[in-house]
């Protein structure tokens, strides 16, 4: 190949390669954020691995007056003593739940020291012939023994969506603080909410308990692999595109060398008939003439 004929090819070839690394790198990208991903749900299993089905404590053990829930201490049951203040009952909507936008009952617990904890007793369908659920089972009344896991408290919608009175659009205890008598406000714990296990005296009847978190560990692994295959799936067909050329110049140099003219290449050449056709055309010529 002449120094003519192949300056042009190199600047070609050194595109397709500058092409394959940036290709290359958004896949490292990529594949750096599902491997990220990954590792966070693996510890988001690990803790509810290691915390879940832990032995109920006081809550003062988890969380102190004036503390705020510690990271990993989120699904720690607590052994709660006190009683429901059913008056100030809040529903929490467009929870998915059963397939549809249920609703979650919060109701908040005052303990025997005088702390107030949001309890989050299960959730319950919208009515059959009105959005608001047809009927909500009511907490015990009295003192009451409760079995919790705790839960961080919820941020605010990003969307700055609202909701009806009596209702609130996620879990924040600061929101719901504002909104129930002051008293029990200003004593509610901010930081968590907890999800009910069990309550005693047990009611007749209750909200719908909760599913079982995942163990499904989520496919972000596997997409981390996939992009990394597919970066070097970039260098491999940029090496074959390149490697083509380069035989094609070389079968050209030969053919010049031998004085024949190369073909272009982007030219297709015209399909070969095979001996049948040439027959018919030659017996069809003839019935003509």
């Amino acid at each position: 190949m002449s120094r003519r004929a192949s300056a042009p090819a190199a600047v070609r070839w050194t595109s397709y390669i500058a092409v394959a690394i940036v290709f290359a790198i958004a896949c490292g990208f990529l594949s750096n954020w599902q491997f990220s991903r990954n590792a966070d749900r693996a510890a988001q299993l690990a803790l509810v691995a290691q915390n879940y089905d832990a032995e109920p404590v006081p809550l003062e053990a988890i969380i102190a007056p004036g503390a705020t829930l510690a990271a990993a201490d989120e699904w720690r049951p607590v052994a709660l003593e006190g009683e429901y203040l059913a008056d100030e009952q809040i529903l929490v909507r467009n929870r998915p739940h059963g397939g549809t936008a249920a609703f979650e009952v919060l109701v908040p617990f005052r303990l025997n020291d005088g702390r107030v904890l949001l309890i989050d007793r299960g959730w319950v369908p919208p009515g059959e012939d009105q959005p608001l659920p047809d009927a909500i089972p009511a907490p015990p009344e009295g003192a009451t023994t409760v079995i919790a896991r705790l839960r961080p408290a919820e941020q605010l919608p990003a969307s700055g969506r609202s909701a009806p009175e009596g209702q609130v659009p996620s879990i924040n205890p600061q929101l719901i603080a504002d909104s129930i008598d002051t008293d029990i406000g200003a004593q509610l714990e901010l930081s968590a909410y907890g999800v009910m296990i069990s309550e005693d005296p047990a009611p007749a009847t209750r909200p719908a308990a909760f599913a079982v978190p995942s163990e499904d560990p989520g496919p972000y692994l596997s997409y981390a692999i996939q992009w990394i295959l597919f970066a070097v799936m970039g260098f491999v067909f940029i090496g074959y595109v390149i490697r083509t050329e380069l035989r094609h110049h070389r079968e050209d140099a030969e053919d010049r060398a031998r004085g024949i003219e190369p073909a272009p290449r982007d030219r297709v050449p015209p399909r070969r008939m095979d001996r049948d056709m040439e027959e018919e055309d030659s017996i069809l010529d003839s019935a003509h003439r």
